[in-house]
């Protein structure tokens, strides 16, 4: 085990660069700086060759084989790649498939999770942050829409799993999200801070159940202020959200990371909704807007990976093996 000993050096954050090549000052924080991964957007990818060149210069610097180089790549609207592939295929036309006929849509999933991912692993990418896992509401945030596989949550539960099964298989890692449900939420979070009222037995019925049972090794959080769990703070904040609801209610085991630390619906700056998420149980934050100078000040400001951080990390780089 010896990444465990070496691991406390690998700082509690997901970090993002500004283009399609690393700045000199880049270049030094992924030698210096140990951060635990990065995250790729369309800004970063130009081509197929200059994506394998970049990913490879990363670990390069990192010196880690396995360094998490992790990508959001859902297809149709959420697709980082678009550059390079054409990724049409939403969650929602998925889930339609399976819904018309569950064997064709199964195989059909199955055989499209299977391209993908033989696509991710050419040009170095090993996380990709699918399944969606929000269950598709009536009268909410467009934001979700066709992302979520079904307004059913059966559908949704079903086909996640298949989905972190089959990339499994496949050695790449998911990250369900977002977590414990952002299908109910009327506002963007990327916005505003979306505040729900629905109490603990509607939430738990309906848009806690997809994420309950599933092996993914990574979820991701949700800004989302459920009031009558905790009234106080956002789920990415919320010791008890994270506690009684993420790791015992729904029984996610993995690495908890929150989701995008700069968007609005945190109201702090970036170091105490850093601080904030990790407090109340996050095991990782996500910073995405790729500014040098924030990226510099949280990787100097954020703590080390703790050690169920680090052991579950060791067990991430032997799965890629």
């Amino acid at each position: 085990m010896e990444f465990i000993k070496n691991g406390m050096k690998k700082k509690a954050i997901i970090i993002s660069i500004k283009g399609h090549q690393l700045s000199t000052k880049e270049k030094e924080l992924l030698a210096n700086e140990k951060p635990w991964g990065l995250i790729l957007f369309k800004r970063n990818i130009k081509s197929l060759n200059q994506i394998k060149k970049l990913i490879k210069k990363i670990r390069k610097l990192t010196k880690e084989p396995r360094f998490p180089i992790i990508i959001d790549e859902e297809g149709a609207a959420v697709s980082r790649l678009s550059k390079i592939i054409n990724h049409n295929f939403s969650q929602k036309f998925l889930g339609d498939i399976y819904k018309i006929n569950n064997k064709i849509g199964l195989n059909f999933y199955k055989n499209y999770i299977n391209n993908l991912t033989t696509f991710l692993k050419k040009i170095g990418i090993n996380i990709n942050t699918v399944p969606v896992l929000d269950v598709l509401r009536k009268n909410t945030n467009k934001i979700i829409g066709n992302r979520s596989f079904s307004d059913d949550p059966d559908v949704v539960r079903t086909l996640g799993k298949i989905c972190v099964k089959q990339y499994k298989l496949n050695k790449l890692a998911t990250v369900i999200k977002h977590v414990p449900g952002h299908g109910c939420a009327s506002l963007d979070s990327h916005l505003k801070m979306p505040k729900v009222k629905l109490n603990y037995k509607d939430l738990n019925k309906i848009d806690f159940l997809p994420f309950k049972s599933n092996s993914s090794q990574f979820a991701m959080t949700a800004h989302i202020l459920y009031e009558k769990i905790d009234k106080n703070n956002v789920a990415t904040f919320s010791k008890k959200i994270i506690s009684e609801i993420i790791r015992k209610k729904i029984g996610f085991k993995g690495i908890l990371i929150s989701d995008d630390i700069s968007m609005k619906a945190l109201k702090y700056d970036l170091v105490t909704n850093a601080k904030k998420s990790l407090l109340a149980g996050c095991n990782i934050v996500l910073y995405c807007a790729g500014n040098y100078k924030d990226t510099y000040k949280l990787l100097k400001e954020v703590p080390f990976i703790d050690k169920f951080t680090a052991k579950k990390t060791s067990e991430f780089y032997k799965f890629l093996r």
